[in-house]
């Protein structure tokens, strides 16, 4: 884990682990306007009872929420659930009518709470990325060196 990424994952991760466990003991009527909010912008979800998508929701966001403060997962594994979860939000902010100002992508007052999720999807994105970029610098730093040092063997083998 990048030490860079800390703060980041722990903010997220603490975050996200909470709202999963407020979900797992969600009660009927918050389940249900939880289930029906989801719905409105995913369909499919209307097959899975209301009590069961909160469970399910909770699980996913306690596995996230784990994954960002767990330091042996890497950040790149971490970020691109970070992203993905992210993009599902912004997903439910493109898609729920009344969250954004007509013919714009600015939210609405009542769109807010959801579009600032849009945070998530960048530090995501940032420690995948940095994940990727990282891991492909580290490489290429050991192949230079490897060969460099194959490079001076075979100098120090020959005879002149």
């Amino acid at each position: 884990m990048n030490l860079t990424h800390v703060p980041l994952r722990v903010a997220t991760g603490a975050f996200i682990l909470n709202s999963g466990l407020t979900k797992l003991k969600a009660d009927d009527e918050a389940a249900e306007g939880l289930h029906g909010f989801a719905a409105t912008a995913y369909p499919t979800v209307e097959t899975v009872p209301p009590k069961t998508f909160a469970r399910l929701l909770g699980a996913g966001e306690i596995a996230l929420g784990g994954a960002l403060l767990a330091p042996m997962v890497p950040s790149v594994v971490a970020g691109a659930g970070l992203t993905g979860f992210g993009i599902g939000l912004m997903g439910l902010y493109a898609r729920t009518p009344g969250l954004r100002q007509e013919g714009s992508i600015r939210p609405t007052e009542q769109g807010v709470p959801i579009a600032k999720d849009a945070w998530l999807v960048g530090a995501g994105a940032t420690m995948t990325l940095q994940g990727i970029f990282g891991s492909a610098r580290k490489a290429g730093k050991k192949a230079k060196k490897k060969v460099s040092s194959a490079t001076e063997s075979a100098h120090d083998a020959l005879p002149f």
